[in-house]
């Protein structure tokens, strides 16, 4: 079947809306395939099965829709700021409105719990609800003259386009936070999805169309990254680019983007402790690490992946922990399992070097620790116990459903070991006492900490990490600050 052709399965037909479903990369507000007719395939983890062929773009037909987007930047920045908020709204309310569609779509290329798609959309459509509201507080600041005779303002503007690169796993989510952001600063926005989770993306852009944003304003460009990013990072007027994915991808854009000293906004791996002192709430801490494992199936930057346990609780913790997921259900996301199946063969094959590499160092398998038999792309949630630090997982995200848990003793011995890691997203601290919580929060080197809860994130808050876990924040009014620059204003008023 040929990219021209009609690309829908019966599942991808099967929506109440089939227009959501788009093969081809939107590009100034047209429908595109691109130059060079060529495309790449979409399976659904979780059966193999063929979903359909989206459009793969050239690096001349990136380099176009970068054109399209500075020349559409004059008139979109021009916009009253209440005019893009009003834009932004309705498209929040068409996600809203294609919710069950959005989230099913993004199960069957993606592979997670129904239930979890359902939350993510409404996660992603917050996004654009929030920059509505903030796309009309451009925040323009007086300043204390120093200067006889002078006033002094400062005016945050738009940098001019934007480049939004995001991740398989959260699809709809990460492109909202970013894109809404910009699009609220005044930029036009370039975005490019992972291949193997595009169609959340484009049914994105349908929704962005049927919206009102003008053309050029918001585009999708699909393909092989490499050939897709290279001319962005290339050209000088994508002033900004923001890019969620792996620490070593965006070590390479980092790189790519110095020559033109674009803004960077980089958010990277994670290798999240999860802290339990012995004065914690036991069960409490065994439901939360729960989630903070295997939400995603364990495919998340935010996920836990090393547990230290304080010693007179750890046999309990193991205990209860190991029970808790050995009862997980494992089996498709339109079935709403608890765990879905991984991405790809690489993910699976993580998980297997991870726990053979763990067992070999003297760790004990306590549940868990093989391929699930719902498909070749399935793996049992897997707790390990008496993991040493040696072990490649406590210095490796293992971005599956394998938790390893050691024991600790001393309060400034886990600091120290959770903090040794080059990344630093995300921490779990679970305890009761007041002033242990300050002093470890504080002494965590990482971006964030949840105390005594897995659930952190929202549009209101500032999403970023420390060290190599990224740069720059997302979410709230510090995720627009890549998105403008600052002009100082001084007037003689002599």
């Amino acid at each position: 079947m040929s990219l021209h052709q009609s690309h829908q399965t019966a599942p991808l037909a099967d929506l109440a809306d089939p227009r959501l479903v788009r093969s081809f990369a939107y590009v100034n507000g047209k429908w595109t395939g691109g130059t060079g007719g060529a495309g790449f395939a979409v399976t659904d983890p979780a059966t193999g099965d063929w979903l359909g062929e989206v459009a793969a773009l050239t690096a001349a037909d990136s380099a176009a829709a970068a054109e399209a987007a500075h020349a559409a930047f004059p008139v979109w920045a021009g916009l009253l700021p209440q005019d893009r908020s009003a834009l932004l709204r309705r498209w929040f309310r068409l996600m809203q409105d294609n919710r069950e569609d959005l989230a099913r779509l993004m199960v069957l290329e993606q592979g997670k719990p129904i239930s979890e798609a359902r939350g993510e959309i409404d996660y992603a459509a917050s996004f654009l609800e929030f920059y509505a509201e903030e796309a009309k507080r451009p925040n323009i600041e007086g300043v204390t003259s120093h200067l006889a005779d002078a006033e002094m303002e400062l005016w945050r503007e738009p940098v001019g386009v934007a480049a939004c690169i995001t991740p398989w796993n959260f699809p709809s989510a990460m492109l909202t936070r970013k894109a809404g952001a910009a699009l609220a600063a005044g930029c036009t926005v370039l975005a490019h999805p992972s291949h193997e989770t595009p169609f959340s993306a484009l049914a994105l852009a349908e929704l962005a169309e049927r919206a009102g944003l003008p053309p050029g304003v918001f585009n999708v460009v699909t393909g092989d990254a490499a050939t897709v990013v290279a001319p962005w990072t290339e050209d000088p007027r994508v002033r900004a680019l923001s890019f969620t994915g792996s620490t070593e991808v965006g070590r390479l854009l980092y790189r790519q983007s110095a020559q033109t000293v674009k803004r960077l906004v980089l958010e990277l791996g994670g290798h999240a402790p999860f802290i339990v002192f012995a004065d914690a709430d036991l069960d409490e801490a065994v439901a939360e690490a729960v989630k903070a494992k295997f939400a995603t199936s364990g495919q998340d930057c935010l996920g836990a992946n090393r547990f230290y346990v304080e010693t007179p609780v750890y046999d309990a913790f193991c205990a209860r922990f190991a029970e808790a997921t050995a009862r997980l259900s494992v089996g498709r996301g339109l079935d709403d399992a608890d765990i879905g199946p991984l991405i790809n063969e690489r993910a699976v094959a993580k998980q297997e070097d991870h726990v053979a590499d763990a067992l070999a160092a003297g760790a004990r398998l306590l549940t868990g620790g093989t391929r699930h038999e719902a498909g070749p792309l399935f793996y049992r949630p897997t707790v390990l116990a008496d993991v040493p630090d040696g072990a490649r997982i406590m210095a490796e995200e293992t971005f599956g459903p394998v938790a390893a848990i050691t024991r600790f003793e001393t309060e400034a011995e886990v600091v120290g070991r959770a903090n040794a890691t080059e990344f630093g997203l995300v921490a779990y601290l679970h305890t009761r006492a007041p002033r242990r919580i300050y002093r470890v929060a504080r002494a965590l080197q990482f971006g964030m900490v949840a105390v005594n809860r897995t659930k952190v994130t929202g549009a209101p808050i500032p999403f970023g990490g420390y060290k190599q876990s990224g740069l720059g924040r997302e979410g709230a009014r510090l995720g627009m600050e890549a998105f403008t620059e600052v002009k100082y204003v001084c007037r003689d008023w002599a």
